[in-house]
């Protein structure tokens, strides 16, 4: 590979690199409502009621069991949105493996130059697209948890 090449293959990358931190951003931004519900919203609850649990009067058996009953909003609701978000990222991850294999296939056919664009489009696209759904997942999200804005 030549030098003009693999300059541009750098660019590239780092232009990907960027759009990537894009969608990291932007999942951030839309989730921070959710997470501040599950952080603060439900780990308050959880904690309140886990007070209410310690009690002379019960023995230690009663208290763990009481302990975990509270906890049981704040696991679920951190799985829910785990579990969501990893759907996004392997829906995401599965796009852009497509445009890596385009790529690929592209480079095969001597058609680098051409491939490398094709590969920063594509992986636009995809992060674009995923981009977009994140208003979708949050308000599936807020709708499982009870949040009301």
């Amino acid at each position: 590979m030549d030098h003009i090449a693999a300059a541009e293959e750098q660019l590239v990358s780092d232009r990907l690199r960027r759009k990537l931190s894009e969608v990291n951003a932007a999942a951030q931004a839309h989730l921070s409502g959710v997470q501040d519900h599950v952080n603060f919203t439900l780990q308050q609850a959880y904690f309140k009621c886990a007070h209410e649990c310690f009690d002379r009067r019960r023995r230690q058996e009663e208290i763990s069991g009481c302990v975990e009953n509270c906890s049981i909003p704040v696991v679920s609701a951190q799985q829910r949105v785990e579990n969501e978000m990893g759907k996004f990222q392997e829906r995401l991850n599965r796009s852009l493996m497509v445009c890596q294999d385009k790529f690929e296939a592209a480079k095969l056919q001597q058609n680098r130059t051409g491939a490398m664009k094709d590969l920063e489009a594509c992986v636009e696209q995809s992060i674009n697209d995923s981009i977009n759904t994140l208003p979708h997942l949050v308000t599936r999200l807020k709708s499982s948890l009870a949040i009301t804005d």
